[in-house]
């Protein structure tokens, strides 16, 4: 029987802590909760590192931790309630399929620059990609500001790309809603 070198923590931080932001960030999208991730996935070694058998690498061991972390971040997403119908869009259209007057899209001035440059914008983005179901918020962050391929999205999320679309289609109902509601309206 062979024995299993406990690994020295600070070790591990100063060797793994860039690579494992780096995979958090790619999953979750927001700097401060990737942060957060990686120092929960060390937290959980620190607690667990007497036990580490070594059956695989220390890289392999912390980032099925950080893996986990970042599971139970989003089962914590989605199970938090949010206001949106997701069953139906007579909120948006008429029977005959026409927008409803009330919710039909204003128009965004052209001239206000890129959007993603002002930061009064980014701010109630982030809002209301955080009030869309975690499923939803996730893709459109995918396809849109990471720029993945829908099959590459449908793979990760483990949806068909019909329900891709649909996910899609509702998510940008959604957020233009609120955006409307939230930032455009205040110009």
């Amino acid at each position: 029987m062979t024995v299993v070198e406990t690994p020295d923590l600070s070790v591990l931080v100063e060797q793994y802590a860039g690579d494992l932001y780096k995979r958090a960030f790619f999953k979750v999208s927001d700097s401060e909760m990737a942060k957060d991730l990686v120092q929960d996935t060390f937290m959980a070694a620190a607690e667990k590192i007497s036990t580490f058998k070594g059956e695989s690498t220390p890289k392999t061991w912390l980032f099925s931790i950080l893996n986990n972390k970042i599971i139970d971040y989003y089962r914590a997403k989605v199970v938090r309630p949010y206001h949106y119908n997701t069953q139906s869009f007579s909120n948006f259209f008429t029977e005959e399929g026409d927008w409803r007057p009330e919710k039909k899209p204003g128009n965004w001035n052209e001239d206000e620059g890129h959007l993603l440059d002002d930061a009064e914008f980014n701010v109630t983005l982030k809002m209301c990609l955080d009030a869309l179901p975690a499923k939803w918020s996730l893709s459109i962050k995918l396809k849109y500001l990471m720029e993945k391929e829908s099959e590459e999205i449908c793979q990760e999320l483990g949806v068909s790309t019909t329900n891709f679309w649909q996910i899609m289609h509702r998510a940008k109902l959604q957020l233009r809603d609120c955006l409307d509601s939230n930032w455009h309206r205040k110009i």
